[in-house]
């Protein structure tokens, strides 16, 4: 199992940015695969996930900013950053899920495979 974050970077407060996780050794039929982020001191919270079977969650604060979406001809899951803010200044985490739920809740501790991290910073 391998997940590979890339996309991060410096934008002004209002900007957007692309988040892709490419990820190899299993498929999304018997997983869940989600977006985490851990800014400095702070522990690590979900922030969007695709569940087994499809349905997406998001947290509140991204509502309605933040949309993923998954390629699977790519083998890709993408986190499409809008309207950014600087709280969303954080290292992001793509990870897929320990089990086969389809209820899964996104929350770090369901998640047990991890890519490396990407590092967004949002200027104000």
């Amino acid at each position: 199992v391998q997940l590979q974050a890339s996309g991060g970077g410096l934008v002004q407060a209002g900007g957007s940015l692309r988040l892709s996780c490419a990820y190899s050794g299993f498929t999304l039929d018997y997983s869940s695969i989600g977006w985490f982020r851990q800014a400095p001191g702070k522990d690590r919270e979900g922030v969007s996930c695709i569940r087994r079977g499809g349905a997406t969650v998001y947290a509140d604060s991204v509502k309605g900013r933040f949309t993923i979406s998954r390629d699977n001809a790519k083998n890709t899951v993408y986190l499409q950053m809008n309207s950014l803010k600087p709280e969303d200044t954080a290292i992001y985490y793509c990870a897929r899920s320990r089990g086969s739920s389809y209820y899964l809740a996104c929350t770090a501790s369901n998640f047990g495979f991890w890519g490396q991290g990407t590092l967004v910073t949002v200027s104000s």
